[in-house]
């Protein structure tokens, strides 16, 4: 009878040389891999901060794009540059700020504050930006919120005297003299409720005064309807007066005179 013998491991028949440089080569080969990778984010974080350093760049060249058209009165020229700058740095709070001065500028008092508003939202610190938004509210006729804003901007930047002197102080007039007017006309309406509310006086329709004014007016009255006066042109060009009472038989012949009124 044949006899078997162990089966030797496959694992067995490689030398530990050779096992040891198949380590070392895998070993190089993940070292290798990791430095592609680590090379491809850093060129991939270098690709995108070349990217975002082009659009800056183009952003503030935009910017000063509109900013001369504006210095020209080129209006709508210069938003479209801002937009397009906002399209490369929609974070740009100045941007906004220089686009609500323009729109005021064209009397579009809601894109105004709308703008104003987002460039407050994209630096609250900008004084300017809430100076911008107050005269834009102050526009559309929001009083009280342009106030809240120059007082925004003033205590960002408290030396800034044109807010505190012409912005502030205009706004708080303008506060003034409305409420004044509303209490003008609150006044106005009371005193309309307070006339619709009086009684009407109880007059004395039977008294002589008022029984020989009524006696006055009739025989007035009956005097005018009992004599009525005709003016009559001749054919000949003769004009006559001619009292016309209501019993009178005949009437003037139609066709040598005209009657006239």
């Amino acid at each position: 009878m044949a006899s078997f013998g162990w089966k030797r491991r496959i694992g067995e028949r490689v030398s530990k040389a050779t096992s040891q440089q198949f380590e070392a080569e895998a070993a190089d080969e993940k070292d290798l891999a990791d430095d592609d990778d680590a090379s491809w984010a850093h060129a991939a974080k270098r690709r995108k901060e070349v990217l975002l350093e082009d659009c800056v760049k183009k952003s503030k060249e935009l910017k000063d794009e509109g900013a001369d058209l504006a210095e020209k009165r080129r209006y709508r020229e210069a938003i479209l540059k801002w937009d397009e700058a906002l399209q490369l740095t929609p974070e740009d709070a100045t941007l906004y700020e220089m686009k609500s001065q323009v729109l005021m500028s064209l009397h579009e008092m809601f894109p105004a504050v709308h703008a104003a508003e987002m460039a407050v939202q994209r630096n609250p610190r900008s004084w300017d930006a809430w100076q911008t938004l107050g005269r834009a509210q102050l526009g559309l006729g929001e009083i009280a919120l342009a106030i809240r804003s120059f007082q925004v901007s003033l205590h960002i930047f408290p030396m800034n005297p044109e807010v505190w002197k012409e912005d502030l102080s205009w706004a708080r007039k303008l506060h003034e003299q409305q409420k004044a007017t509303k209490t003008e006309s609150a006044q106005a309406l009371l005193k309309q409720k307070e006339l619709a509310q009086e009684p009407i006086p109880d007059y004395d329709f039977e008294s002589d005064e008022i029984v020989a004014v009524c006696a006055a007016i009739a025989e007035k009255e009956k005097a005018l309807s009992e004599a009525k006066t005709v003016v009559i042109v001749s054919a000949s060009g003769a004009v006559e007066t001619v009292t016309a009472k209501d019993n009178c038989p005949t009437t003037p012949d139609e066709t040598l005179f005209i009657r006239a009124r």
